[in-house]
């Protein structure tokens, strides 16, 4: 979602701002700004609800000369305000002395917006992060008794213990050139390089230069300056360890695809074999999961939002079928209501390991213990308050409708249910062995299914690109696959997609069936999926079905030829979801969308 920059350089900040904004356009926004300090002690600050590429233009107002190395810029993502240049940040006091960044949301806004107003502050913005620079501009009033005003370290410390919610702030002072940093439930680093000090939220923006940074405690200040001073609650403290870069800015190169949604397709095969190989010699034998030092568990509850949560569901359903544990999912935004079971392993899953929800939700329903953390981020926030963190090794993915994350995500997690199931002896190192067999076969099962999908989805897509609604439709372990099917499909396209059990058509789904309706059914092979697929034809819906030979998209293992050597079918078919992927982006392709930025949506959801 937001994105926030900033630089403290002998350079020119815009150069630095500019580009490394540009790398966070992928996680979606709505506008974007700059504010960068002069040599007169001002801040030069421009706006725009276009994209990051149209602030250089609005900069030319300044003469370069007088521009600074120094300054703070934003990608924002509407939550409270209307998209306006008004209310796009950085966001400035009074004076215009200070500037502010800020990601997450002030929960208390409205009542430090009303005090602030009736003290005689002026606001510019109906947005709840302009409350923060006016609450730094009272603290750095000078004191009654003294007469002397505090640092800008000291008055960042004391406004945000007004604050309520969640943040990642950075402050600049354009009259003395002074930068601060502070975090609380929201994501920000800091990296000190060869070209200066930098500051983001993500490390995707300043990957070009920096090799190793620091992620910000929750409570962390840290003062930008020749030392760089880290402080918590007003006392000066440790930095945190240092944590090495692997991001490289390489991912941003589109080679010979499209758009990185079109990349970041192709690259599942690669990254389920990086996995597995990782993986693989330690999953029969227990000690994958033994190395979680997680304790015993006679339940497993998978928590997450999107994705991630259908990621997590077939992840449990390995628990269930293959070792017989009992499993439920919460939706992370309704887990206020949710009971947990004292005994249950919680699987929490976040791609960027920053969704709010699933933050929320583990405050929420008090989980303590047995908490595992299934993440893209092993450096996140959620990780550092799980029990154990299992690192997906998805690699970087820019597109924000995921893909190879989902992959990554399930090809991960089963391969520590496995362990754990071996580990807690409810399934034998024969059984789990012929598993990782069936595990090995992913990377090629998803390779056919690309090839395939290539190859006759471009002319399903053209042919299905007037209607108006979708239905999505499985059996078994294939109905969460039809579930992701229909979320890839409404993410990219903005056309209806819902998906069902194949056996609750007449229970309703059936009355949306009608001439022409596209209906997508994910072929695992259940025998009772003909009598669903013979109702759907009779009503003159359009079957797509995705399944082995002879089906309208042969995509799935069944086509290889030879049986499977396990039982990967009771959580696949893994290899459904490539042509589900394929069939959205084909038709938002047609229908003009952008496959990369789907509108309303961002790729890290960092705020409730």
């Amino acid at each position: 979602m937001c994105g926030i920059v900033a630089c403290r350089t002998d350079g020119i900040a815009a150069d630095y701002l500019l580009n490394a904004l540009s790398r966070l356009e992928y996680r979606g926004y709505d506008s974007a700004g700059v504010a960068i300090r002069t040599t007169a002690g001002t801040a030069a600050t421009v706006k725009s609800v276009n994209r990051v590429a149209s602030l250089a233009p609005l900069l030319v107002q300044f003469p370069p000369a007088e521009l600074t190395g120094t300054g703070i810029g934003h990608t924002r993502w509407a939550t409270h305000g209307a998209v306006t240049p008004g209310n796009a940040h950085p966001h400035a006091d009074c004076s215009g002395r200070l500037s502010i960044v800020h990601n997450g949301i002030i929960e208390n806004a409205d009542v430090l917006r009303g005090r602030l107003t009736a003290a005689g502050h002026r606001f510019s913005s109906d947005v709840d992060s302009e409350v923060v620079a006016h609450l730094v501009e009272d603290a750095m009033a000078p004191s009654a008794a003294t007469g002397e005003a505090p640092g800008l370290a000291a008055a960042v410390s004391t406004a945000i213990t007004a604050l309520e919610g969640s943040w990642a702030l950075v402050v600049l002072d354009s009259q003395t050139g002074g930068m601060v940093a502070t975090a609380h439930r929201s994501p920000l680093l800091v990296a000190r390089t060869t070209h200066g000090d930098l500051v983001s939220s993500d490390i995707a923006a300043i990957a070009e230069w920096a090799d190793d940074y620091w992620a910000l405690r929750n409570g962390d200040v840290v003062e930008i300056a020749e030392t760089l001073g880290w402080t918590r609650a007003g006392e000066p403290t440790s930095a945190p360890r240092p944590i090495r870069k692997t991001w490289s800015s390489a991912v941003h190169e589109l080679e010979h695809h499209a758009d990185y949604m079109d990349r970041e397709i192709d690259e599942q095969p690669e990254v389920a074999a990086r996995i597995l190989d990782g993986l693989g010699s330690r999953i029969a034998d227990g000690s994958l999961w033994r190395d979680t030092g997680i304790g015993a568990f006679s339940r497993v509850t998978v928590l997450g939002c999107g994705t991630s949560l259908n990621a997590g569901r077939i992840i449990a359903s390995a628990f269930s079928r293959l070792g017989g544990l009992p499993h439920d999912y919460v939706v992370a935004s309704e887990a206020s209501t949710a009971v947990l079971d004292p005994k249950a392993l919680v699987l929490a899953i976040s791609q960027s390991g920053e969704t709010a929800d699933v933050l929320r939700a583990i405050d929420e329903m008090g989980i303590s213990g047995n908490l595992v953390a299934l993440t893209n981020n092993p450096h996140s926030t959620l990780a550092r308050q799980a029990d154990s963190v299992i690192n997906c090794f998805a690699g970087p993915e820019i597109g924000v409708a995921a893909t190879k994350t989902f992959v990554a995500q399930i090809v991960t997690g089963v391969a520590y249910a496995l362990s754990a199931l071996v580990d807690s002896g409810r399934m034998t190192r024969r059984d789990a062995q012929r598993q990782v067999a069936d595990l090995g076969r992913i990377p090629d099962l998803l390779a056919q299914a690309i090839a395939v999908s290539r190859d006759v989805i471009p002319a399903i897509a053209a042919e299905v690109r007037e209607a108006s609604g979708f239905v999505f439709l499985g059996r078994g372990s294939g109905v969460v696959y039809a579930a992701e099917g229909a979320l890839k499909l409404k993410e990219l396209t903005y056309r209806w997609a819902e998906h069902y059990p194949a056996g609750e058509l007449k229970h309703g789904p059936l009355a949306l069936i009608e001439e022409g309706t596209p209906v997508v059914v994910i072929d695992n092979g259940d025998p009772r999926l003909a009598s669903n697929i013979a109702e759907v034809s009779a009503r003159g819906g359009n079957v797509l079905r995705i399944g082995g030979p002879g089906s309208r998209i042969p995509a799935l293992g069944l086509s290889l030829g030879t049986p499977l050597l396990g039982a990967m079918e009771q959580w696949g078919p893994l290899e459904s979801v490539v042509p589900v992927q394929v069939l959205a982006r084909e038709l938002a392709v047609l229908l003009g969308r952008d496959v990369d930025k789907p509108r309303n949506l961002a790729k890290s959801v960092t705020v409730d």
